[in-house]
């Protein structure tokens, strides 16, 4: 295949007629992609060469004949450094490179540039690398930087175009290109007010410069001479998808990866994974974990009462996680996160604990869980805090909240507990979210969320507001089922279109919503049973006593707790709090339990509305 063009390459050769200096930011650490092999079918006739070699290829077509590189560490060098270059620098610009490099001020320095936008015998060229630290704060210029800057855009705006007397050709200028990280790193007066300083940014490989590199090294993967020609075409394929965003040399990073591993042209998937997440273990590949999920009803159930469709719903969302199918209906899915759900439904109905249970059903550990209460975020400025401060803003090389603990824990799920608590504009970020599977942060660091399971809960659709912002309950215990889940859906769907105006959000999290349902004063019984089996198995474990309680006195407690299941589980185990634990803290505090093994509770009273226990202890 064709080679496609490099386009910073492209803009420099366009502008070298009219404009003397370039600052020149972006992916400038990356690789490019240049024709420089002999063509073959394998490789597609292209190497990748760093920043300078992709440059100097550039400019000899252009018959320019010599490029010095300037950094603040190592001072100033010849590129490529031979000694024909060295010395046609010495005659040139008289400085001495005989040890390879030479330390200059930056007042030589700006003598240097001087001379050489006015040297007319050859073309030449002037990168200045690391330009981001030659000064210390673009707006707190010290003496000898400010001269400096001023004495760079005197050049910028007082240097003409040259025809060499040599080669010919169109007159060119011997540019002078600031490598920098930002453009704001340079002072602004710099950048903006010469009309002969362009700013080129290089942009990450766009999907054929991508692909053209994977074809390039592809044969560097084990089993790829062998491979027949359609798993050829396929390898290519899957590593250029699965490298969206990623820079050129990732690519090669990927490739050198492989090969330490020993993974051949049908683990592309897993080399590429590795690399972003940085762990080539595979929690999803496991032959475990389909038998965990195949028996994950009743493990879910045990500690998720009274939701049944909602567990058929989740399960079904982790077998097409498992089995790699998420996102399948699109061309290309694959860096997207391994499952999103969206929790909605009342309060205290067990969208939290599905959320554990699912983190401990999966991955065997609750600390793989990650929550972010998205009420403390609920101002736009908090965004910093979630997912990084822009840069150049205090903190912002601190990443984000969400960001570090995704890289540091790949494999987890992530809830977003109450995410209509969230400002507006921090939604907009779940959409790269959603849709790439990645976020970077203000450092520049990218997380990966293709390897989580993103769970958002909600307690939108219970309570509605009118026109005048009044707010009535929408559904109510006693509703069935189908009525819940449809006032639910459509109340979700009513927020994101017309409050937020922003139903693309809801478009990537497609039909994940899973809807709870109020508990049944059935299931609230069974939570209750649940509760009072913990509270007697801390009273052993920090007592050493033994609980016990007639069946009369159990079905009066059991009444006290569910007579209101408004607020769910969480309400159950509120009364039960109130009505048994404190009770049962005030009689035990006052007894002396030394050499005691059982407590009995044999009445409860209340007067005054204080409720008291009737303790027996032997």
């Amino acid at each position: 295949m064709n080679v496609p063009e490099t386009r910073w390459l492209q803009d420099l050769q366009r502008l070298l007629p009219i404009r003397s200096h370039y600052v020149i930011s972006g992916a400038i650490r990356d690789s490019f992609l240049l024709p420089l092999a002999p063509l073959d079918a394998s490789s597609g006739g292209a190497t990748l060469v760093p920043f300078n070699r992709a440059l100097w290829e550039s400019l000899k077509r252009l018959d320019y004949r010599l490029l010095l590189i300037y950094d603040p560490v190592d001072g100033l060098r010849v590129y490529p450094d031979d000694s024909g270059q060295r010395e046609l620098a010495t005659r040139l610009f008289d400085v001495k490179l005989a040890d390879g490099c030479q330390q200059i001020s930056l007042e030589s320095l700006s003598n240097l540039m001087k001379k050489l936008s006015a040297e007319r015998e050859m073309r030449c060229a002037l990168v200045l690398d690391f330009a981001s630290r030659i000064t210390r704060k673009a707006e707190q210029l010290g003496e000898a930087e400010h001269r400096f800057f001023v004495a760079a855009e005197k050049i910028s705006l007082t240097a003409s175009a040259i025809v060499p007397r040599e080669a010919g050709g169109p007159p060119q200028y011997n540019p002078i290109l600031w490598l920098v990280n930002r453009a704001q790193d340079l002072p602004s007066w710099f950048t903006l007010d010469s009309e002969r300083v362009a700013s080129l940014v290089i942009s990450k490989p766009d999907f054929e410069m991508r692909q053209a590199a994977a074809l390039q090294l592809a044969p560097l993967f084990n089993g790829y001479a062998d491979a027949a020609a359609t798993v050829r075409t396929q390898f290519v394929k899957s590593f250029t998808e699965g490298t969206e965003g990623m820079s050129l040399s990732a690519l090669s990073d990927i490739t050198e990866l492989a090969d330490r591993q020993k993974l051949g042209i049908a683990d592309i998937e897993d080399a590429v994974r590795c690399y972003k997440v940085g762990a080539l273990d595979n929690p999803w590949r496991k032959d475990y974990l389909r038998k965990k999920i195949r028996d994950g009803q009743s493990f879910i159930e045990d500690r998720v009462k009274g939701q049944h469709p909602a567990v058929v719903k989740t399960l079904d969302i982790l077998k097409r996680s498992v089995m790699s199918l998420t996102g399948a209906q699109a061309r290309s899915g694959g860096s997207r996160p391994r499952g999103v759900l969206f929790f909605a439904g009342p309060t205290g109905v067990g969208k939290t604990e599905l959320a554990k249970t699912l983190t401990q059903l999966v991955f065997g550990d609750e600390r793989a869980y990650l929550r972010f209460d998205m009420s403390e975020f609920a101002e736009e400025h908090t965004s910093a805090r979630l997912l990084g401060a822009p840069p150049g803003y205090v903190g912002f090389d601190a990443g984000g909240e969400l960001t570090n603990a995704v890289r540091q824990k790949p494999f987890s799920v992530v809830l977003f507990d109450e995410i209509e608590k969230a400002h507006p504009r921090i939604l907009d970020k779940f959409l790269q979210i959603l849709e790439d599977g990645r976020l970077t942060d203000g450092r520049g660091d990218t997380a990966y969320f293709s390897e989580t399971i993103l769970i958002f809960t909600s307690n939108l659709g219970i309570y509605v507001e009118d026109n005048q912002g009044n707010r009535s309950q929408n559904v109510k215990p006693g509703d069935s089922y189908e009525t819940v889940e449809f006032k639910v859906r459509e109340a979700i769907g009513n927020y994101f279109k017309f409050k937020l105006s922003r139903p693309e959000l809801l478009n990537r999290i497609g039909d994940n919503i899973v809807v709870f349902d109020f508990i049944s004063a059935e299931v609230a019984a069974k939570i209750f049973d649940g509760m009072l089996r913990n509270v007697a198995r801390r009273l052993q474990e920090e007592l050493n006593l033994q609980l016990a309680m007639p069946a009369t006195v159990r079905d009066e407690l059991l009444a006290r707790c569910i007579r209101d299941l408004s607020n769910g589980g969480r309400g159950v185990g509120n009364q039960l709090e109130s009505n048994f634990i404190n009770p049962l803290s005030r009689a035990l505090f006052e007894q002396e339990l030394e050499g005691k093994q059982r407590v009995t509770v044999i009445a409860i009273t209340e007067a005054d509305k204080v409720i008291s226990l009737s303790l027996q202890l032997a």
